[in-house]
């Protein structure tokens, strides 16, 4: 099992989270919150009002996100659902967990003792220099104030 922290449209209430809960694609399990140790820039941006966070370390935001244990095969299905490695790169990234699901469990052990675990996310380094201008958010919803609606891959 790997460790997938999400801060996108695959959370929970947003407009993708039917893929994290679809076993048909793998396995998906919620393991608690989280926000990155170091901030990044999440910003909102192209035709489709995407949420992407920029590899730009020590800039913009803690980013706030969901903590998922996933299988393999749920691992192939985000990164192909990512666009993986051409629109978004999988890195690990330090995690700070806000809030563990079922307190004491085998999860929050391996947290080092300040809370921090390594956790995969979808973060792109590979993005139009005129995003580095946009909004940046420390935590994204598809219908925030923002008024920038997500468009379904349906919908493109």
């Amino acid at each position: 099992m790997a460790r997938v922290f999400v801060y996108g449209t695959l959370k929970k209430g947003q407009p993708n989270y039917k893929h994290m809960i679809n076993t048909a694609k793998g396995l998906a399990k919620f393991q608690g919150r989280g926000q990155t140790v170091e901030k990044y820039p999440l910003v909102i941006a192209g035709k489709y009002n995407i949420p992407y966070m920029l590899n730009i370390p020590g800039t913009g935001h803690h980013v706030a996100g969901e903590i998922y244990s996933v299988d393999e095969q749920m691992l192939q299905f985000l990164d192909e659902f990512e666009g993986c490695p051409d629109m978004y790169q999988r890195t690990l990234m330090r995690i700070q967990v806000v809030e563990w699901e079922g307190k004491g469990g085998a999860g929050e052990a391996r947290a080092g003792a300040d809370g921090v675990l390594e956790c995969f996310v979808y973060s792109t380094a590979t993005y139009p220099p005129e995003w580095v201008g946009l909004p940046y958010y420390d935590s994204y919803d598809s219908s925030g104030k923002h008024g920038l609606s997500y468009v379904l891959r349906e919908s493109r």
